[in-house]
């Protein structure tokens, strides 16, 4: 071989080894990567597996560091014949569903960009829809590989006035409190005419002659699906928590009351709050309504009823006047009046309170900011009667600053007024403890002079869902809401908020007047001053009119 031809030859075999080496190596990182796909996919399934529930196998999702299944069906559909009519069993499915995004919300007019102090974090956004019976549950990643079973179980009910809201909205999250121990379920319920439409026709389809509270029984109805269905995603259907906010709270009030959920928990939290002073219609009241808003859809039958679109119905809630749909004695959730005000029918502990400025929402529906001490004079003559001199003397104002302080303050030491005698009633019959408390912390962001400690603005800190870029949280904030979140565990977990590193919360009773001030210095107090106390009681059982909102 010449010597040109052994140098091409060497160069060749070069060539060939040097290319065996590239696709070794491109073959080598091309398993690995695949591997560690493999891997990865594996982890996610770990995280996530297939879960069997009595409908069908569903696989969620990792949210947030915890395990979750988002948008399972609780009930069938309520669309078609199924519009006002109580729940029914969601209907079984084959193969594994998945369950890795929220269903939509609940039909009412959606408001993504907020209201008010209520920001987009507070609100709905779309998809809207009649097809909307879901639940969303969190819970913790398996430690070392194993999922603890039986753990304790908060079931969230959403707020909105009973005429909007979801359990999607951001910041009802329950991943943070989920990696905290507990497993956490919130669902959607029918609101508006959806939920709470009553009349005479739709009366006759039930066997207990009962309508509307449609959105009560949607709750109902979700937490038996949690009772027969939460041990497959390691709660304890044994110690479940019902808790809300708003018109939630006011639902965790009816659940207590109702003999139809008697047995489906074990304690309940409500934030905004115990005795709020609704009124709840009577049933010829709540059929006179429904008779109304038919009429003004121009309808007669209910199939006609059932046939009329989203828009259809908007209009004819306006064409009536605006009407406005909410619980009602239907002879099935409540069989009476006196079950929905004070049925008590599960003797559970409860966690209760308010925020400090519940009524501050006015300001975004045209209050105005200043109050003189004339115009309080004034409002205290118009709302308090006979009481109102000995109202206006605990309340004096000399000035424009101080008027508006004193408005506040009063209305405020009403709301109090109004969960303290609420205790004391349910003290008389009742064997387990009450825990009440008043938010005073104010949620930085727009407008936080104004709207201060607002309405609903410790739910955020209750979640852990202190993420909004649009409110400049702080170090103080994210202190809060680890106290916050602690007290609020420890009660799920045992029915009493108290624990290591805590301050001291006592029961509220007759004899001990206390309730915990939780804000930047989260302390014991008094409930209030004895003389506002004794005043503001004298006005509510003297037929007054109690409540937390309004400025009034």
């Amino acid at each position: 071989m010449t010597g040109r031809r052994k140098r091409a030859a060497i160069t060749s075999l070069q060539l060939r080894f040097s290319g065996t080496k590239r696709m070794a190596r491109l073959s080598f990182w091309l398993f690995g990567g695949l591997t560690a796909l493999g891997l990865l996919a594996a982890s996610a399934q770990a995280q996530t597996p297939v879960v069997q529930v009595a409908q069908g196998e569903v696989r969620g999702t990792v949210d947030r560091g915890a395990r979750a299944w988002l948008g399972l069906p609780f009930a069938a559909p309520p669309v078609g014949g199924l519009r006002w009519k109580p729940p029914v069993t969601a209907p079984a499915w084959s193969g594994v569903r998945p369950a890795d995004h929220f269903a939509a919300s609940c039909q009412q007019v959606a408001a993504p960009q907020g209201l008010g102090p209520w920001s987009h974090e507070y609100a709905t956004s779309d998809p809207v829809s009649e097809d909307c019976l879901y639940l969303n549950i969190w819970a913790p990643a398996p430690n070392g590989g194993k999922a603890v079973k039986k753990r304790p179980v908060l079931v969230w009910i959403y707020g909105g006035g009973f005429g909007s809201g979801s359990g999607a909205v951001p910041i009802y999250n329950g991943a943070a409190l989920a990696k905290k121990g507990i497993v956490v379920v919130n669902m959607n319920y029918r609101v508006g005419v959806y939920g709470f439409f009553a009349h005479a026709d739709l009366d006759k389809e039930n066997a207990q002659g009962a309508s509307g509270n449609y959105g009560l029984m949607d709750q109902i109805a979700a937490l038996k699906w949690v009772r027969a269905n939460i041990a497959a995603f390691g709660g304890d259907p044994e110690n479940v928590t019902i808790a809300g906010q708003s018109a939630g709270a006011a639902s965790v009030h009816f659940l207590i009351d109702s003999p139809q959920a008697k047995g489906l928990f074990v304690r309940a939290i409500a934030e905004s709050g115990s005795g709020m002073g609704l009124v709840v219609a009577d049933h010829a009241t709540a059929d006179a309504a429904g008779a109304k808003f038919a009429a003004a859809g121009g309808v007669t039958t209910l199939a006609q009823l059932r046939g009329l679109t989203p828009d259809q119905l908007l209009a004819a809630a306006k064409a009536a006047g605006g009407m406005n749909f909410g619980p009602s004695v239907d002879g099935l959730v409540f069989a009476d009046a006196a079950t929905a005000d004070d049925g008590n029918s599960s003797d559970v502990p409860v966690l209760t309170g308010m925020t400090a400025n519940e009524g501050s929402s006015a300001y975004a529906f045209g209050t105005p900011l200043t109050m003189t001490p004339d115009g309080l004079r004034q409002s205290i003559d118009r709302r308090y009667g006979a009481d109102a001199p000995t109202i206006a003397a605990l309340y004096p104002a000399g000035d424009d600053a101080a008027a508006t302080l004193a408005r506040e303050t009063l209305a405020r030491d009403r709301g109090v007024a109004s969960m303290y005698l609420w205790a004391m009633h349910r003290e008389t019959k009742s064997h387990t403890p009450i825990y009440a408390y008043l938010w005073t912390h104010v949620e930085p962001g727009l407008d936080a002079a104004k709207y201060k400690a607002f309405h609903s603005s410790e739910v955020p800190y209750v979640f852990g869902t202190l993420d909004t870029p649009d409110r400049p949280f702080t170090a103080l904030d994210h202190k809060l809401s680890d106290q916050v979140q602690a007290y609020w565990l420890n009660f799920v977990r045992k029915g009493d908020p108290n624990g290591p590193g805590l301050p001291h919360w006592p029961q509220l009773t007759t004899s001990d007047r206390l309730i915990l001030n939780i804000g930047d210095d989260t302390h014991v107090q008094p409930i209030l001053d004895p003389a506002r106390l004794e005043a503001l009681t004298h006005y509510i059982r003297g037929g007054g009119a109690p409540g937390l909102f309004g400025l009034d």
